[in-house]
C-alpha cells in the first residue's frame, strides 16, 4: 500500500470523519490559502489526533510564529511556503526544531500531554515532528541540493503550479520542463536521505511520483472530492431521467 493524503482547506469536522471512516489516514491542512483560524486549527488538530489521523500543516508563511503555532497545537509536521535560497531556508526552518538544533520555543500543552516534559522529550519531538520546505520559487530550486542537506529540513514538498509560474512557464502542465524540475527535486531529496511529497491529482502524476520515490502522494483536494460527489449525484439523476 502506498501512502496517500487528502488536502483540506476548510475545517469541516464532518468531512474529516467521513474521510476517516472511508480509510483515509493522512491529511495536509492548508492554512495559507484556506479558512482555518487559530481557534479552529487548535480544535481540528485535537480531533484529528483523537481519530489517529496524521497531519501535516502548510503554515501561513515562512515565519517562526506560524510554524510554532501549528506544531504547538499538535500538527505532525509543517510545510513552510515561500522558501527562497539556502540562507533563507536555514533561518526559517530553525523555528521547527527545539534547541540546540533550532530555535523553537517551549510551550506546555497538547504536545507534552499538559505536563512538564523531561529533557529527552525535546529531542524526541524534534525527531517526530517534520519540517518540509515547500519548493515553489526559482531561488529554492536553484539551491535545492543544499537546502535538503539542512538538519532542520526533514524533506521537501513540491509546489508544481507556483514553481512553473516562478520559472516563467505560465500554467503548470506536467510537461517535459515541469517534470525536469520535479525530478531534480526528487533526486536531491533522496540523495540526501530525505523524503519528498507531491500533490498528484492525476494518474500520470501519481505514477511519476511513485516511480521517483515519493513518500506521500496528496491525491485530492477537499473541493475536488466534494465536486466529484456532486457530479456523480447529477450523473445518477440524469441516468434515472429525474433531471435532463
Amino acid at each position: 500500500m502506498h501512502n496517500i493524503a487528502l488536502w483540506m482547506s476548510q475545517p469541516n469536522l464532518s468531512y474529516l470523519e467521513i474521510a476517516h471512516n472511508l480509510g483515509m489516514s493522512s491529511l495536509v491542512l492548508e492554512l495559507e490559502h484556506g479558512t482555518f483560524d487559530l481557534a479552529t486549527l487548535d480544535q481540528f488538530l485535537a480531533f484529528s489526533r483523537a481519530l489517529g489521523l496524521k497531519t501535516i500543516t502548510k503554515v501561513l508563511g515562512p515565519t517562526s510564529e506560524a510554524i510554532q503555532q501549528a506544531l504547538d497545537f499538535g500538527s505532525g509536521g509543517v510545510i513552510v511556503p515561500h522558501i527562497l535560497d539556502l540562507e533563507h531556508a536555514r533561518s526559517v526552518t530553525r523555528a521547527a526544531k527545539y534547541p540546540l538544533l533550532g530555535t523553537r520555543s517551549y510551550a506546555g500543552g497538547r504536545v507534552f500531554k499538559y505536563a512538564r516534559p523531561a529533557s529527552e522529550a525535546f529531542a524526541r519531538e524534534n525527531e517526530n515532528t517534520k519540517c518540509y520546505a515547500l519548493v515553489e520559487t526559482a531561488e529554492c530550486l536553484n539551491d535545492i541540493e543544499k537546502i535538503v542537506e539542512l538538519e532542520t529540513v526533514d524533506g521537501i514538498f513540491l509546489g508544481p503550479s507556483d514553481l512553473a509560474l516562478a520559472r516563467g512557464r505560465g500554467a503548470y502542465a506536467f510537461n517535459d520542463e515541469d517534470r525536469r524540475d520535479l525530478v531534480r527535486c526528487a533526486k536531491a531529496a533522496i540523495g540526501a536521505g530525505k523524503t519528498w511529497i507531491m500533490p498528484a491529482w492525476t494518474a500520470a502524476e501519481r505514477r511519476f511520483a511513485l516511480d521517483e520515490g515519493a513518500s506521500l502522494l496528496v491525491v485530492a483536494t477537499q473541493h475536488m472530492t466534494v465536486r466529484q460527489g456532486i457530479a456523480e449525484t447529477f450523473r445518477s439523476l440524469k441516468a434515472e431521467a429525474i433531471i435532463a
